[in-house]
């Protein structure tokens, strides 16, 4: 009977551990003195105790709310200590309001968000396309809905907002943010950051900024990339390109280099549809050169202590009898193995070339206060051009 107790007791240790194994030891079962837990939707939009659901006397009175062309409404006004835990809005799929709206986060009273980004690509996905997926971070359990569970911790005041820059009428959002107050933050807390840049088209030989340099001490958590191949280059593979990392002084070469862009996102020879926990490509439709990946860097951290850059170069690459046969001769590229032009007289075999490409990228990271002010992002017009071209 000690034998089989034994045994079971192992067994059960191994169902519980795989749960346990992104947690802090005894974090599911910890009760800390003075933290409390809250909730916050159009239904309680202060998050007050006892005071949840008033509208319609209790009756499913105020789920969600329209949202006009232009409007900026504000989902949540925290005071803290606390921390944001998790994160679940929907709102019409339409690409207009997926990447027509914008999201803020305002940490600790400072006049510029910390976070501004597109609605979707903030929650994961580039390119208006709404896809099923779960990883580490995000996820969207049916294509129609989006949920963020990173933390993000805030010392005085959190604010979080949401503004429709499209020119059309938003119907109903529906949301909520859980969160604790009363928690216990260390001296040098660090907090949530996200930034999101689109480049159409880029310039070969210089590649795109992921993050541009930010300064303080932190943790870069990853990013979730869009590209698209443009013109003849279509024809080619387009992942070539290695992402850099240039970490506290680095300038000319950084200390953190990739080999490949599918390297980069843990597969090989290509790259498919795929959702792992930290790594994957949501968007892979090859006949109209159209990608979306991410990659989160939480089991393998990537910490600065005093600055930090991210960069992803565009690279494409092909046969040299395909280059002949499909891209015209005046448009022939730059070859990056001997950085000539290509020459369908004298290179033969496979090329890898420079080749400009539409990439917009969402990147998140931990760092100490101030935040970068980076002003305002790239307009509506910019954010949309071209994305509807083809399905």
């Amino acid at each position: 009977m000690k034998k089989l107790t034994g045994i079971f007791t192992i067994l059960a240790a191994l169902l519980i551990c795989p749960l346990l194994s992104g947690l802090s030891a005894g974090e599911l079962f910890d009760l800390p003195a003075g933290v409390h837990s809250r909730w916050i939707s159009f239904e309680n939009p202060d998050g007050a105790k006892g005071q949840g659901g008033r509208a319609n006397e209790g009756r499913k009175g105020a789920p969600a709310r329209p949202i006009k062309a232009g409007e900026r409404v504000r989902l949540a006004r925290i005071e803290g200590p606390g921390v944001i835990r998790r994160i679940w809005l929907t709102v019409r799929g339409e690409p207009e309001f997926l990447r027509g709206m914008v999201i803020r986060f305002y940490w600790d009273g400072q006049d510029y968000p910390s976070v501004e980004v597109p609605l979707q690509d903030f929650f994961g996905i580039p390119f208006a396309r709404q896809v099923p997926f779960e990883s580490a971070l995000f996820s969207n359990p049916e294509g129609r809905s989006f949920n963020c569970f990173i933390p993000m911790p805030f010392r005085g005041k959190a604010v979080v907002e949401v503004e429709n820059q499209s020119p059309k009428d938003c119907g109903n959002l529906f949301f909520d943010i859980n969160y604790t107050i009363g928690d216990r933050l260390p001296d040098d807390l660090s907090y949530f950051h996200a930034y999101w840049h689109r480049d159409n088209p880029t310039t070969p030989k210089q590649d795109f900024e992921i993050l541009p340099r930010v300064t303080g001490r932190g943790r870069f958590l990853g990013c979730n990339v869009g590209l698209r191949a443009l013109g003849d280059y279509r024809m080619a593979w387009f992942g070539e390109g290695e992402m850099k990392i240039f970490v506290d002084g680095d300038r000319e070469l950084p200390t953190l280099v990739g080999t490949g862009t599918e390297d980069l996102v843990g597969s090989a020879w290509g790259l498919g549809r795929f959702d792992h926990l930290y790594q994957g490509c949501l968007l892979d439709q090859n006949r109209h050169g159209v990608w979306g990946f991410y990659r989160y860097h939480i089991p393998d951290p990537v910490y600065f202590h005093s600055d930090i850059r991210v960069s992803l170069q565009q690279m494409s690459g092909a046969g040299a009898e395909e280059i002949k046969k499909k891209i015209k001769p005046g448009n022939y590229p730059e070859l990056v193995t001997d950085h000539q032009r290509f020459d369908p007289q004298t290179h033969t075999g496979w090329q890898n070339f420079e080749a400009p490409q539409d990439v917009c990228a969402t990147a998140y990271w931990y760092q100490t206060l101030p935040s970068p002010d980076w002003g305002p992002i790239q307009p509506y017009e910019a954010r949309m051009k071209d994305l509807l071209l083809e399905e």
